[in-house]
Protein backbone atom coordinates (compact mmCIF):
# COMPACT_ATOMS: atom_id res chain seq x y z
CA UNK A 1 0.00 0.00 0.00
CA UNK A 2 1.10 3.48 -1.02
CA UNK A 3 -0.96 5.77 0.80
CA UNK A 4 -2.86 7.02 4.04
CA UNK A 5 -5.55 9.16 3.74
CA UNK A 6 -5.03 10.99 7.15
CA UNK A 7 -8.18 13.07 9.33
CA UNK A 8 -7.61 15.02 12.11
CA UNK A 9 -10.87 15.34 14.15
CA UNK A 10 -12.68 16.73 17.60
CA UNK A 11 -16.61 16.27 17.89
CA UNK A 12 -17.37 16.16 14.13
CA UNK A 13 -19.10 12.82 13.75
CA UNK A 14 -21.55 14.04 11.39
CA UNK A 15 -18.94 15.50 9.29
CA UNK A 16 -16.73 12.53 9.00
CA UNK A 17 -20.02 10.69 7.71
CA UNK A 18 -19.51 12.38 4.30
CA UNK A 19 -15.87 11.96 4.31
CA UNK A 20 -16.13 8.38 4.83
CA UNK A 21 -18.66 8.18 2.17
CA UNK A 22 -16.68 9.77 -0.36
CA UNK A 23 -13.58 7.43 0.67
CA UNK A 24 -15.46 4.14 0.37
CA UNK A 25 -17.04 5.35 -3.07
CA UNK A 26 -13.36 5.44 -4.58
CA UNK A 27 -12.85 4.22 -7.82
CA UNK A 28 -9.76 2.71 -6.37
CA UNK A 29 -9.26 1.52 -2.72
CA UNK A 30 -6.03 0.93 -1.98
CA UNK A 31 -5.25 3.23 0.91
CA UNK A 32 -5.24 3.21 4.67
CA UNK A 33 -7.45 5.51 6.24
CA UNK A 34 -5.91 7.06 9.79
CA UNK A 35 -8.14 8.98 12.02
CA UNK A 36 -6.80 10.56 15.20
CA UNK A 37 -9.46 11.56 17.37
CA UNK A 38 -8.34 14.93 19.49
CA UNK A 39 -10.72 14.42 21.90
CA UNK A 40 -13.85 14.05 21.16
CA UNK A 41 -17.07 13.52 23.25
CA UNK A 42 -19.64 12.88 20.34
CA UNK A 43 -19.60 9.65 19.90
CA UNK A 44 -16.53 9.72 17.39
CA UNK A 45 -15.13 6.45 18.26
CA UNK A 46 -18.44 4.96 18.22
CA UNK A 47 -19.07 6.30 14.65
CA UNK A 48 -15.69 5.12 13.43
CA UNK A 49 -15.70 1.53 14.56
CA UNK A 50 -19.38 1.39 12.86
CA UNK A 51 -17.28 2.28 9.56
CA UNK A 52 -14.53 0.04 10.28
CA UNK A 53 -17.04 -2.64 10.79
CA UNK A 54 -18.50 -2.30 7.51
CA UNK A 55 -15.37 -3.39 5.62
CA UNK A 56 -15.26 -1.49 2.86
CA UNK A 57 -11.78 0.37 3.46
CA UNK A 58 -9.37 -0.02 6.07
CA UNK A 59 -9.35 2.27 8.88
CA UNK A 60 -7.13 3.09 11.84
CA UNK A 61 -8.94 4.99 15.19
CA UNK A 62 -6.41 6.51 17.63
CA UNK A 63 -7.57 8.35 20.13
CA UNK A 64 -5.58 11.51 21.84
CA UNK A 65 -6.06 13.58 24.77
CA UNK A 66 -7.69 17.41 23.06
CA UNK A 67 -4.20 18.91 21.85
CA UNK A 68 -4.49 20.50 18.08
CA UNK A 69 -4.50 19.54 14.86
CA UNK A 70 -0.95 20.19 14.62
CA UNK A 71 -0.05 17.12 17.52
CA UNK A 72 -3.30 15.28 15.67
CA UNK A 73 -0.98 15.83 12.57
CA UNK A 74 2.42 14.66 14.17
CA UNK A 75 0.69 11.87 15.89
CA UNK A 76 -0.97 10.66 12.02
CA UNK A 77 2.41 10.99 10.57
CA UNK A 78 4.09 8.71 13.43
CA UNK A 79 0.94 5.90 13.07
CA UNK A 80 1.52 6.04 9.21
CA UNK A 81 3.14 3.11 7.48
CA UNK A 82 2.77 3.94 3.72
CA UNK A 83 5.44 6.09 1.77
CA UNK A 84 2.97 9.03 0.61
CA UNK A 85 0.21 11.14 3.04
CA UNK A 86 -2.65 12.81 2.90
CA UNK A 87 -4.15 15.10 5.40
CA UNK A 88 -8.42 15.25 4.70
CA UNK A 89 -9.81 17.40 6.81
CA UNK A 90 -13.13 16.13 8.35
CA UNK A 91 -15.21 18.79 6.50
CA UNK A 92 -13.69 17.92 3.20
CA UNK A 93 -14.46 14.86 0.05
CA UNK A 94 -12.62 13.54 -1.97
CA UNK A 95 -13.59 13.30 -5.70
CA UNK A 96 -14.50 9.73 -7.04
CA UNK A 97 -11.52 9.37 -8.75
CA UNK A 98 -8.75 11.20 -6.23
CA UNK A 99 -7.17 7.97 -4.85
CA UNK A 100 -6.68 6.64 -8.54
CA UNK A 101 -5.28 9.98 -9.65
CA UNK A 102 -2.72 10.65 -6.91
CA UNK A 103 -0.82 6.82 -7.23
CA UNK A 104 -0.99 7.70 -11.16
CA UNK A 105 0.86 10.55 -10.32
CA UNK A 106 2.57 8.91 -7.44
CA UNK A 107 3.73 6.60 -10.05
CA UNK A 108 4.74 9.25 -12.56
CA UNK A 109 7.04 10.85 -9.70
CA UNK A 110 9.03 7.42 -9.26
CA UNK A 111 9.77 7.41 -12.60
CA UNK A 112 10.88 11.19 -12.82
CA UNK A 113 13.74 10.26 -9.81
CA UNK A 114 14.99 7.20 -11.11
CA UNK A 115 15.27 8.74 -14.59
CA UNK A 116 16.93 11.92 -13.11
CA UNK A 117 21.00 12.03 -12.46
CA UNK A 118 21.69 11.66 -8.70
CA UNK A 119 23.93 14.85 -9.35
CA UNK A 120 20.31 16.66 -10.51
CA UNK A 121 18.85 15.46 -7.80
CA UNK A 122 21.54 16.65 -5.38
CA UNK A 123 21.98 20.19 -6.45
CA UNK A 124 21.73 22.17 -2.87
CA UNK A 125 22.05 19.08 -0.48
CA UNK A 126 24.84 16.28 -1.61
CA UNK A 127 23.27 13.85 1.07
CA UNK A 128 19.58 14.64 -0.27
CA UNK A 129 17.52 11.11 -1.85
CA UNK A 130 14.96 13.45 -3.63
CA UNK A 131 14.18 16.50 -4.28
CA UNK A 132 10.24 15.69 -4.68
CA UNK A 133 8.46 16.53 -1.32
CA UNK A 134 5.09 15.76 -2.65
CA UNK A 135 2.03 16.39 -4.92
CA UNK A 136 0.12 19.51 -5.36
CA UNK A 137 -3.52 19.87 -7.01
CA UNK A 138 -6.18 21.73 -6.30
CA UNK A 139 -9.50 21.94 -3.97
CA UNK A 140 -12.97 23.11 -5.46
CA UNK A 141 -16.28 24.40 -4.24
CA UNK A 142 -17.64 21.09 -6.50
CA UNK A 143 -15.62 18.28 -8.52
CA UNK A 144 -15.85 20.75 -11.55
CA UNK A 145 -15.38 24.47 -9.76
CA UNK A 146 -11.99 25.62 -8.55
CA UNK A 147 -12.19 26.82 -4.95
CA UNK A 148 -10.60 29.89 -5.26
CA UNK A 149 -11.86 30.60 -9.14
CA UNK A 150 -7.78 31.10 -10.28
CA UNK A 151 -6.08 27.97 -11.92
CA UNK A 152 -2.73 26.91 -11.67
CA UNK A 153 -0.28 29.25 -14.24
CA UNK A 154 -0.55 28.08 -17.97
CA UNK A 155 2.97 25.41 -17.86
CA UNK A 156 1.29 23.25 -15.35
CA UNK A 157 -1.80 23.03 -16.84
CA UNK A 158 -0.95 19.89 -18.99
CA UNK A 159 -1.85 17.10 -16.55
CA UNK A 160 0.47 14.66 -18.98
CA UNK A 161 3.11 16.92 -18.16
CA UNK A 162 5.56 16.41 -15.20
CA UNK A 163 6.45 20.12 -13.61
CA UNK A 164 8.27 20.54 -10.77
CA UNK A 165 7.48 24.20 -8.71
CA UNK A 166 7.43 24.98 -4.89
CA UNK A 167 4.06 26.37 -3.29
CA UNK A 168 6.02 30.37 -2.89
CA UNK A 169 6.62 30.06 -6.72
CA UNK A 170 3.19 29.00 -7.44
CA UNK A 171 1.52 32.44 -5.52
CA UNK A 172 4.28 34.57 -7.09
CA UNK A 173 2.95 33.58 -10.30
CA UNK A 174 -0.43 34.32 -9.27
CA UNK A 175 -2.11 31.38 -7.75
CA UNK A 176 -4.91 32.14 -5.18
CA UNK A 177 -6.40 29.80 -2.82
CA UNK A 178 -6.13 26.16 -0.98
CA UNK A 179 -4.49 23.59 -2.60
CA UNK A 180 -4.30 19.59 -1.92
CA UNK A 181 -1.41 18.48 -0.49
CA UNK A 182 -0.23 14.66 -1.52
CA UNK A 183 3.59 14.33 0.44
CA UNK A 184 5.96 11.70 1.16
CA UNK A 185 5.83 10.90 4.46
CA UNK A 186 9.39 11.11 4.95
CA UNK A 187 9.75 15.26 4.65
CA UNK A 188 6.84 15.30 6.92
CA UNK A 189 8.66 13.12 9.62
CA UNK A 190 11.80 15.33 8.51
CA UNK A 191 9.49 18.67 9.28
CA UNK A 192 7.17 18.41 12.35
CA UNK A 193 4.58 20.96 13.35
CA UNK A 194 6.08 22.23 16.28
CA UNK A 195 4.12 21.18 19.74
CA UNK A 196 4.02 24.47 21.83
CA UNK A 197 2.96 24.47 25.27
CA UNK A 198 -0.40 25.96 26.14
CA UNK A 199 -1.18 26.55 22.63
CA UNK A 200 -2.96 24.48 20.17
CA UNK A 201 -2.40 25.50 16.67
CA UNK A 202 0.40 26.40 14.22
CA UNK A 203 -0.25 27.73 10.97
CA UNK A 204 0.21 25.40 8.17
CA UNK A 205 2.41 27.50 6.04
CA UNK A 206 5.24 27.75 8.76
CA UNK A 207 5.45 24.67 7.91
CA UNK A 208 5.20 24.73 3.76
CA UNK A 209 7.69 27.25 3.92
CA UNK A 210 10.46 25.38 5.31
CA UNK A 211 9.85 22.53 3.06
CA UNK A 212 9.52 25.08 -0.02
CA UNK A 213 13.08 26.23 1.15
CA UNK A 214 14.39 22.34 0.50
CA UNK A 215 12.03 20.70 -1.65
CA UNK A 216 9.52 21.10 -4.90
CA UNK A 217 6.46 19.54 -5.67
CA UNK A 218 4.80 17.88 -8.65
CA UNK A 219 1.56 19.60 -9.95
CA UNK A 220 -1.36 17.85 -10.61
CA UNK A 221 -3.60 20.03 -12.39
CA UNK A 222 -7.01 18.56 -11.41
CA UNK A 223 -9.48 19.07 -7.89
CA UNK A 224 -8.97 16.06 -5.59
CA UNK A 225 -10.77 17.46 -2.66
CA UNK A 226 -14.06 19.31 -2.19
CA UNK A 227 -14.78 21.71 1.24
CA UNK A 228 -17.71 23.91 2.06
CA UNK A 229 -16.94 27.56 2.05
CA UNK A 230 -17.74 28.92 5.76
CA UNK A 231 -17.36 32.31 5.33
CA UNK A 232 -19.46 33.23 8.46
CA UNK A 233 -17.21 34.28 11.33
CA UNK A 234 -14.31 33.63 9.48
CA UNK A 235 -12.73 37.03 10.81
CA UNK A 236 -13.76 35.87 14.36
CA UNK A 237 -12.09 32.59 14.08
CA UNK A 238 -8.87 34.15 12.83
CA UNK A 239 -8.36 36.77 15.87
CA UNK A 240 -9.27 33.80 18.21
CA UNK A 241 -6.37 31.68 17.09
CA UNK A 242 -3.80 34.58 17.18
CA UNK A 243 -4.87 35.62 20.89
CA UNK A 244 -4.54 31.97 21.67
CA UNK A 245 -1.39 31.28 19.83
CA UNK A 246 0.48 34.19 20.08
CA UNK A 247 4.16 31.94 19.94
CA UNK A 248 3.04 30.20 17.05
CA UNK A 249 2.34 33.12 15.07
CA UNK A 250 5.19 34.85 16.56
CA UNK A 251 7.51 31.75 14.34
CA UNK A 252 5.19 32.16 11.71
CA UNK A 253 6.11 35.72 10.95
CA UNK A 254 9.63 35.89 12.13
CA UNK A 255 9.87 33.49 9.43
CA UNK A 256 7.84 34.85 6.59
CA UNK A 257 9.98 38.10 7.54
CA UNK A 258 12.82 36.72 6.53
CA UNK A 259 12.20 34.76 3.66
CA UNK A 260 10.18 37.17 1.87
CA UNK A 261 11.86 39.41 -1.09
CA UNK A 262 11.41 43.12 -0.34
CA UNK A 263 8.27 44.42 -0.95
CA UNK A 264 4.83 45.95 0.03
CA UNK A 265 4.47 42.09 1.67
CA UNK A 266 7.70 41.72 3.35
CA UNK A 267 6.93 45.14 4.86
CA UNK A 268 3.18 43.93 6.16
CA UNK A 269 5.47 40.65 7.64
CA UNK A 270 8.11 42.77 8.99
CA UNK A 271 5.50 44.54 10.93
CA UNK A 272 4.00 41.82 12.28
CA UNK A 273 6.56 40.09 13.30
CA UNK A 274 7.54 43.41 15.12
CA UNK A 275 3.77 42.92 17.07
CA UNK A 276 4.30 39.29 18.15
CA UNK A 277 7.84 39.95 19.27
CA UNK A 278 6.15 42.40 21.51
CA UNK A 279 3.10 40.49 21.92
CA UNK A 280 5.56 37.41 23.56
CA UNK A 281 8.53 38.92 24.96
CA UNK A 282 10.76 37.91 22.07
CA UNK A 283 13.80 40.05 22.00
CA UNK A 284 14.06 41.34 18.34
CA UNK A 285 17.87 40.79 18.74
CA UNK A 286 16.96 36.80 18.57
CA UNK A 287 15.67 36.73 15.29
CA UNK A 288 17.91 34.92 12.64
CA UNK A 289 18.45 36.44 9.73
CA UNK A 290 16.45 39.73 9.99
CA UNK A 291 18.87 42.71 9.61
CA UNK A 292 18.58 46.09 11.84
CA UNK A 293 17.42 47.79 8.84
CA UNK A 294 14.33 45.23 8.01
CA UNK A 295 13.57 45.55 11.47
CA UNK A 296 13.50 49.60 11.35
CA UNK A 297 11.57 49.10 8.28
CA UNK A 298 8.65 47.48 9.97
CA UNK A 299 8.44 49.95 12.92
CA UNK A 300 5.33 51.37 10.41
CA UNK A 301 4.06 48.73 10.31
CA UNK A 302 4.21 47.88 14.10
CA UNK A 303 2.89 51.00 14.89
CA UNK A 304 -0.24 50.75 12.33
CA UNK A 305 -0.99 47.58 14.05
CA UNK A 306 -0.93 48.74 17.13
CA UNK A 307 -3.22 51.42 16.86
CA UNK A 308 -5.98 49.86 15.13
CA UNK A 309 -5.52 46.78 17.25
CA UNK A 310 -5.13 44.44 14.48
CA UNK A 311 -3.72 41.20 15.00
Amino acid sequence: MLLTVFTPTYNRKELLKRAYASLKEQTCIDFVWIIVDDGSSDGTEETVRGFAAEGKICIEYHFQNNGGKMRAHNRGVEYCRTPWFLCLDSDDVLVPDAVEQILKCIKATEEYEQAAKPDEINKVNSSRKTEVAGIIAHKGKSETELLSGVDFPKEYLDAGRQELTTLYDLYLKGFRGETTLVFKTEILREFPFPEINGEKYVPEDYIYDKIDSEYKYFVLPRILTVCEIVSEGYTDSVRRLKEDNKQAWYLYYEQRARITPMSLLKLKYLGFYRLYARLTGHALKEADGISLWDKILGIPGEIFLLCTGKM
